[in-house]
């Protein structure tokens, strides 16, 4: 009985010690897997540092960003629409056609724009109600370049001019608002029937040679007026533009010059006038009797009309009170 009983106490003491055994052992190799993770976890942070992640600094800069993209993209819709309303306003009420630019057909559509400058030159053309051309404007005057556009031996862009009505006149020309020397073409929406003296010798010529001498001018605009609604005669024209920083109006009949003053009677009395006239006369610095507008400055017009020959020189009296645009010392070449 006491041998069994021995027995049983040596069976129970190897159980225990077998039980303790795996305890430690689960032991060691929990330990152990926890030193190697950390081991390798160590072992990455030195290799690749972790960056700690802001959650509310992540959305902040996730918010900037899609912030500044919208609103570069509201400030381009605002520019864009912008642009749109400008053009909007531009032509407003009329329709925009395309016309070819060597087109001779006399005919203009009513309440129109079109383009009327040569090449990439942009140059509108607006006609009223009654198909009469009526306004030229330009943002800028780009002068014709012979040496890298076709141009014609005598300086044109095309042959032929269109035939508005009014043309066929022998004392009219079929006179360019914009002329090609200055980028213009040559269908009937830059086209009037001109008196020949005025647009090859008169105010109309002196303008064009102006704005070549200056190398072209900005803020062109060309108002050209009608004595009915039948016609496509103008009766006047006025052009506006911005020479060296300095705008300019220059406004004058559709009439031959020549005509107007031999019928004043000055025509005999420019020679008389002008070889009678004593360096030191006592009339030199009135302008009185030749500013007949009374703006304090004499107009080519005005000093041709008192009897004055061109042109005018620096050492003129006269100078002083008239606009020597390009500024050589001579008005009225």
């Amino acid at each position: 009985m006491k041998k069994k009983l021995n027995y049983l106490i040596l069976l129970f003491t190897l159980t225990f010690m077998v039980g303790c055994t795996e305890g430690e052992d689960a032991a060691i190799s929990d330990e152990t897997k926890s030193q190697v993770e950390t081991t390798v976890n160590t072992s990455d942070l030195d290799e690749k540092p972790v960056e700690e992640t802001d959650p509310e600094k992540a959305t902040a800069d996730t918010n900037n960003e899609n912030e500044e993209a919208a609103t570069t993209a509201a400030d381009e819709a605002i520019a864009e629409e912008i642009s749109d309303e400008t053009n909007d306003e531009q032509f407003s009420g009329y329709k925009l056609i395309e016309v070819d630019g060597g087109d001779l057909s006399g005919h203009r559509e009513p309440k129109v724009a079109v383009d009327i400058g040569y090449g990439d030159r942009e140059y509108w053309a607006f006609t009223n109600e009654h198909g009469q051309l009526v306004r030229v404007i330009a943002d800028e005057i780009i002068l014709q370049d012979d040496s890298s556009e076709p141009v014609t031996s005598n300086g044109r862009y095309y042959n032929d001019e269109a035939k508005v009505p009014g043309v066929e006149s022998d004392t009219l020309d079929e006179g360019h608002v914009i002329a090609d020397s200055l980028g213009g073409v040559s269908n009937a929406y830059n086209i009037t029937p001109q008196d020949s003296t005025l647009n090859r010798h008169g105010d109309q010529a002196y303008m064009e040679k102006v704005i070549r001498d200056a190398g072209g001018v900005t803020d062109f605009e060309a108002i050209i007026t009608y004595p009915n609604t039948e016609t496509q005669t103008p009766s006047s024209y006025q052009y506006t533009y911005t020479l060296m920083g300095n705008e300019v109006v220059d406004k004058f009949d559709n009439v031959n010059p020549d005509q107007v003053n031999e019928s004043l009677g000055l025509t005999d009395s420019k020679t008389t006038s002008e070889t009678s006239e004593p360096t030191g006369s006592t009339t030199n610095g009135d302008i009185s009797s030749i500013d007949t507008n009374g703006n304090g400055q004499v107009t080519i017009k005005e000093a041709k009309a008192a009897g004055f020959s061109m042109p005018i020189t620096s050492d003129h009296w006269l100078y002083p009170y008239m606009r020597d645009n390009d500024g050589d010392g001579m008005v009225g070449e």
